[in-house]
């Protein structure tokens, strides 16, 4: 048996529920095998991230080389990046792979701690948004990237979702989590239409990781070999059975993480 390989690019986070850690995570519970390049290190549990200490760009580079080097990666997933030459470093070491990307333009952690500077935006948009397949972000996320309000309507999503892609990147799924109501409802937005997804908006607090563990799973699903829609699919349905079994865990006594592995033991 050969598995495919997906990498992620993301920070390390030292509570297990975000970042590297749900990454490898989310690929080894649908089948992948995961390589991993760390942009940060990060103190942080269910309640707090209490620092952050970024990698140089020369060690973001070595990682990203050493693993292309030598494993067939299949399909990348961008996670935390933090500042301006963490992405410009990740930029360049990208720049000539013909891989699909999977960016999550992560800003804030489920604390409320910032884990992009504001100087790092402008970045993120002009280098990292025209490499990536598909672009993740969630309401307030999006609303950043474009320099508005967060959307309140589904029309609104896809308004800002077509906005983005008009900044490069192949496809846009907006998540809708930060919004209201009973069904939660995230739109992919491709050059061929919108595809709705819907879920029942689950009763929990242990929802730390959930950004990271969606765009690794539909990573995962592109390094298997699905198309972009399929991969969103099954990783939607992957997530919400995580959030599902969420309060079983027990991690923690703040926002703590999903059950990645809640098909395989309980």
């Amino acid at each position: 048996m050969t598995a495919p390989i997906a990498l992620t690019i993301a920070g390390s986070d030292s509570g297990g529920g975000a970042g590297i850690q749900a990454d490898l995570k989310t690929f080894s519970a649908l089948g992948v095998y995961g390589a991993s390049v760390i942009t940060a290190l990060t103190a942080q549990n269910t309640r707090a991230v209490t620092m952050i200490e970024p990698c140089s760009p020369d060690m973001i580079s070595a990682q990203m080389v050493a693993v292309f080097d030598d494993l067939d990666v299949r399909a990348v997933k961008l996670g935390m990046l933090g500042d301006r030459s963490a992405i410009t470093a990740v930029a360049q070491g990208l720049a000539s792979r013909r891989v699909p990307f999977v960016l999550d333009p992560v800003m804030v952690a489920k604390s409320g701690d910032t884990l992009l500077a504001d100087s790092a935006i402008a970045a993120l948009r002009d280098h990292m948004l025209p490499l990536a397949t598909l672009l993740t972000p969630n309401l307030p996320e999006a609303a950043r990237l474009l320099g508005c309000a967060p959307a309140r309507t589904e029309a609104e999503m896809a308004d800002q979702a077509a906005a983005l892609r008009a900044m490069g990147p192949r496809a846009v799924l907006m998540k809708g989590g930060h919004a209201e109501g009973a069904v939660c409802t995230d739109l992919l937005v491709t050059a061929a239409g919108v595809t709705r997804l819907t879920a029942p908006r689950q009763a929990t607090r242990n929802t730390h990781g959930t950004g990271c563990t969606l765009s690794a799973a539909i990573a995962a699903g592109l390094a298997g070999g699905r198309d972009l829609v399929a991969a969103v699919q099954q990783a939607h349905r992957y997530l919400q059975g995580a959030i599902r079994a969420a309060d079983a865990l027990r991690v923690g006594s703040g926002h703590g993480p999903v059950h990645h592995f809640h098909a395989i033991w309980e």
